[in-house]
């Protein structure tokens, strides 16, 4: 016979005991992760919770969708009005801002008069 069999070897084991480089390891690339990762989108978050709060009647916005327009009407802490074009209105989230281009242009006329005409309708609708 020209081959012999091969017979399988026992693996070496670990060396039994504790082993504190494996632990240091750990713990440089939990740092890593943190400052590299998790931070830098705690601090974008932050700072996009602040831009949504500061929202104010006029300030010319961007939408997560791409659409631009300006707030007419902030209904809520959720919701806003969004005059997308003159006379065209539309309902916002107010998480899916993503970016303000002006604070507190000026608004048009129409806009204007359309929030006086809902206050009044509102008002009357109360009594």
């Amino acid at each position: 016979m020209f081959i012999t069999p091969a017979y399988a070897q026992a693996a070496g084991g670990a060396a039994p005991g504790f082993d504190p480089m494996f632990l240091i390891m750990m713990g440089l690339m939990l740092a890593v992760m943190y400052f590299l990762m998790i931070r830098p989108q705690q601090k974008k978050v932050k700072e996009h919770k602040a831009l949504i709060a500061a929202i104010k009647r006029g300030d010319q916005v961007v939408t997560s969708g791409g659409i631009i327009g300006t707030v007419a009407k902030v209904r809520s802490d959720t919701e806003i009005d969004l005059e997308i074009s003159e006379g065209v209105r539309v309902r916002v989230v107010r998480g899916m801002i993503t970016e303000v281009l002006a604070k507190t242009g000026h608004l048009s006329k129409t806009v204007a008069a359309d929030e006086d005409e809902e206050e009044a309708a509102e008002s009357t609708a109360k009594k």
